[in-house]
């Protein structure tokens, strides 16, 4: 059993961090790193493609939308061009930075409100993802199993991985609870470390209400702001290691 564990990483911005990304890079496999729009500036965006570069971990663009004091969890009327140049400006950006440190990009999470919109949207998903091909074919898209967006990026002949969110709730469709909402959000490490060793061996999750839902993944996601996420991580990695599994680079994985 071979597990991506990745996280959302570099969304702080000049001297202000929201997470030990240095420790952080240290248990993780694949990094989301912020493109400059809800979080993240050129330097911190550097910084962490050489952290990762240094630790063998692999290298995502995590775009969300210009929105800074709402951290790109404020869903804006923007229309789907729009959406669409913005992402590509975050990716291009990347890229970029990545590839003067000798680092290809691997993956594309979308962050936050930016991944609702595409994701309750069928022909943003699809124009997203077309861009997203057109840009490199080779980008592995990361979402939720039988999302529009994973379905739109298969169509588009792109890699695809499925994640579980061990620090997010899920309501019995297998949809995120919404934050704000009464225990949307997973932050005890009992919690998490029941949920993780549920997914890993059962291939199921308990949703809020107590009934059991399946749970296709192959890479485990743990959010850089949710408070403790350090040790939360270390959770995480320890139970895969607990079950046999072996903590896996989104790159390695899908060869």
């Amino acid at each position: 059993m071979q597990v991506d564990l990745n996280s959302d990483m570099g969304e702080g911005f000049g001297p202000y961090r929201l997470c030990d990304d240095e420790a952080m890079m240290d248990v993780v496999t694949s990094a989301n790193i912020a493109c400059g729009f809800h979080a993240g500036d050129p330097d911190t965006m550097a910084r962490m493609v050489r952290l990762a570069r240094a630790r063998g971990v692999d290298v995502g663009a995590h775009p969300g939308l210009p929105d800074r004091q709402g951290f790109g969890r404020r869903e804006l009327p923007f229309g789907p061009d729009e959406l669409r140049q913005q992402m590509l400006y975050q990716l291009g950006a990347l890229m970029a930075i990545a590839r003067a440190e000798g680092v290809t990009v691997s993956h594309v999470s979308f962050h936050a409100a930016m991944g609702n919109m595409v994701n309750r949207d069928p022909a943003l998903a699809s124009a997203m993802m077309d861009a997203i091909r057109t840009v490199d074919s080779g980008l592995i898209v990361f979402g939720t199993a039988d999302s529009n967006i994973e379905q739109a990026a298969i169509k588009a002949g792109l890699k695809t991985l499925a994640l579980f969110l061990a620090d997010r709730a899920y309501d019995p469709q297998g949809a995120l609870v919404p934050r704000g909402q009464p225990g949307a959000l997973v932050k005890d490490e009992i919690s998490v470390r029941a949920r993780v060793r549920q997914f890993l061996l059962d291939g199921t999750v308990t949703a809020i209400g107590g009934m059991v839902i399946p749970m296709r993944a192959r890479s485990i996601l743990v959010h850089s702001d949710t408070p403790g996420s350090l040790d939360l991580a270390r959770t995480v990695r320890s139970e895969i290691e607990a079950a046999g599994g072996a903590v896996t680079s989104v790159s390695k994985l899908l060869l």
